[in-house]
């Protein structure tokens, strides 16, 4: 039985919360954001949205895409060590890999929907996934004013327990 417009609404909003490596990679995506400054601050988050967008779509397509579920945990090790190492790449740079990640978070959900709609499924995810970057983006904010190397921190935080993930 398919799901109301609402109910997967709701379902795609909230799937991004029940994986911590989900969690993990998106709020530090906006805290690597804020690190590399200008642009960044909405080109990256952009970058990553509209790539998992386009990853959800070529799962409901059918396409393959190897090691998702690996590379989703390796998202929030490299962009993890990415903020404690405060590496500033360009900005293309920056969104080639933030849009290389999103494309397997993008697939993951695609593939996980279940009886929801597709559509309404996907907005929620979208729109979960920006509150999550810009979540990252607040929390670094406020994190610099207490000190310079504190939004750092969460990029070790992110790293331990995409590792732990990885091994645990």
């Amino acid at each position: 039985m398919t799901t109301s417009p609402f109910e997967s609404f709701i379902s795609g909003a909230l799937h991004p919360v029940y994986g911590l490596d989900h969690i993990l990679a998106m709020i530090v995506v906006g805290v690597w954001a804020l690190q590399i400054c200008g642009r960044a601050i909405w080109a990256v988050p952009t970058g990553f949205v509209t790539s998992m967008a386009l990853g959800f779509v070529f799962a409901r397509l059918g396409l393959p895409l190897p090691y998702v579920e690996p590379m989703i945990v390796a998202s929030s090790i490299i962009l993890g060590l990415c903020v404690l190492a405060a590496i500033t790449p360009s900005i293309a740079v920056a969104i080639a890999l933030a849009s290389f990640f999103g494309l397997f978070h993008g697939f993951a959900h695609g593939t996980e929907l279940g009886e929801a709609l597709p559509f309404a499924f996907g907005l929620g995810f979208v729109l979960m996934t920006a509150v999550l970057h810009a979540f990252g983006l607040v929390l670094a904010s406020f994190m610099t004013r207490a000190h310079a190397f504190a939004p750092r921190l969460l990029g070790g935080v992110s790293t331990l327990l995409g590792l732990s993930l990885l091994f645990g």
